[in-house]
């Protein structure tokens, strides 16, 4: 006689389905709210006020708002995912330079898309797969997501600039933005 078991996993991916829908872009950043989120991890907060700097600079941007987690390895928690969503037309979340923070980093660019604000998840390219692995397992194998140099940490403020630069393109592309200036 063959005694079956109960599986449960403990991911809740079978709850979430796949949902591979993203919110509808801008076509103009011109005036829009950006928001930024800031992980926590050395050099995320700078890498982010270049790419905003740059944002302001190529498409007129309004608001430039910086917002940080708690902690780099969780997803952004309902609270401030809500904040930002009210406040902002659109975010870009850094830094995933690690595995956890790369899952969580591209998780959280996933849960803004399904709460209806296009989003940029930033990850350092040595930790492409980890982020890969987090959009699957979040139903989303597809989500694109940007990946920048390694290493981010240790750099200077003017080699993050310039990692910002880099990223720019394709920052424009995730969210349909065309350059105006």
């Amino acid at each position: 006689m063959t005694t079956l078991e109960v599986l449960i996993d403990p991911t809740g991916a079978a709850e979430r389905g796949s949902d591979t829908t993203l919110s509808p872009r801008p076509g103009t950043l011109a005036g829009l709210r950006v928001g930024l989120l800031d992980n926590t991890k050395p050099n995320a907060t700078t890498l982010l006020e270049a790419l905003g700097e740059a944002l302001r600079r190529r498409h007129g941007v309004g608001a430039v708002t910086m917002y940080t987690k708690d902690y780099f390895g969780t997803p952004v928690k309902d609270e401030l995912r809500d904040e930002i969503v009210r406040e902002c037309d659109v975010v870009v979340t850094a830094v995933g330079d690690c595995g956890s923070c790369s899952a969580a980093t591209v998780q959280d660019g996933i849960i803004f898309e399904r709460h209806g604000l296009p989003a940029v998840s930033i990850v350092s390219d040595s930790f492409l797969l980890s982020g890969q692995a987090m959009a699957s397992l979040q139903g989303f194998p597809g989500y694109d997501f940007l990946a920048a140099r390694h290493p981010i940490a240790s750099l200077s403020a003017d080699e993050l600039a310039g990692r910002a630069d880099e990223l720019m393109a394709g920052v424009e592309r995730i969210l349909g933005a065309e350059v105006t200036a």
